[in-house]
């Protein structure tokens, strides 16, 4: 049952009237920092923003981008990686297509088998 589920009901059933929310008694105002506690709220927050500059190891990725033969390298294989990793992705879903071409011919199914024939009878002609 969804949250408020009596009050919803109590109140089409006219049961129970709902009281006016209560409403908190405004925080006490606080006195104005001095110059010393606003400096050591900057100071936290700076240490706060290097803390985090330093997780990102943000200088070690400007070393990185400055250094042009170890981006280069770095580059180079990546893209041999990824043209080696097309070649065999490709290897293998053509290898998978044609066994699933090959077993719609064995079957003989009259429209597929038709245009199967045609096709090979292309590429034969083309081989020739």
């Amino acid at each position: 049952m969804f949250a408020g589920g009596k009050r919803f009901w109590r109140r089409l059933t006219g049961q129970e009237r709902l009281s006016p929310p209560q409403t908190e008694p405004p925080a006490p105002e606080r006195p104005p920092m001095t110059e010393l506690e606003s400096a050591n709220v900057i100071v936290r927050q700076i240490d706060r923003w290097l803390s985090a500059m330093e997780r990102l190891r943000l200088a070690d990725y400007v070393r990185y981008v400055d250094d042009r033969k170890r981006l280069f390298w770095t580059s180079f294989w990546a893209g041999v990686a990824r043209g080696v990793g097309m070649a065999v992705g490709f290897s293998i879903l053509g290898a998978l297509l044609v066994w699933i071409l090959q077993d719609l011919a064995r079957r003989n199914l009259p429209l597929i088998g038709e245009l199967l024939a045609n096709i090979v009878s292309v590429v034969q002609k083309r081989l020739q």
